[in-house]
């Protein structure tokens, strides 16, 4: 299984950077996937995941209402739209997904390079 982020980038407070993540490998549509970040100094957190089918979601507080994550199951691809972006966002993210099938509650084990968000104020 391979992950590869891009999109990342430097952006100004409050503009907006679209993520994307390509997967090969295997069968896309069967596996949720999610969206981490990492800032310097911190732990990883996860900041939204979605399920196989697109059905159920998931956003950190921190997130919620200015970022939206989706998946286009034909392309292999997952996105983060993240909108009013803040200093506070600049990390590197990663997108992550399990190996188990169909489920929404699993141990992330493959995971991409990781792309830059910096946010300036």
């Amino acid at each position: 299984v391979q992950l590869a982020e891009s999109g990342g980038g430097l952006v100004q407070s409050g503009g907006s950077l679209r993520l994307s993540c390509v997967v090969s490998g295997r069968m896309f549509g069967k596996y949720t996937m999610a969206w981490f970040r990492q800032a310097p100094g911190k732990e990883r957190e996860l900041v939204a995941h979605v399920s196989w089918g697109g059905h159920v979601e998931y956003y950190t507080d921190s997130v919620r209402g200015r970022f939206t994550i989706s998946r286009d199951n034909a392309k292999n691809t997952l996105y983060l739209q993240m909108n009013s972006l803040k200093p506070e966002d600049t990390a590197v993210y990663y997108c992550a997904t399990p190996d188990q099938m169909y489920v929404t509650e699993a141990p992330y084990v493959h995971w991409g390079q990781g792309t830059q968000v910096t946010v300036s104020s």
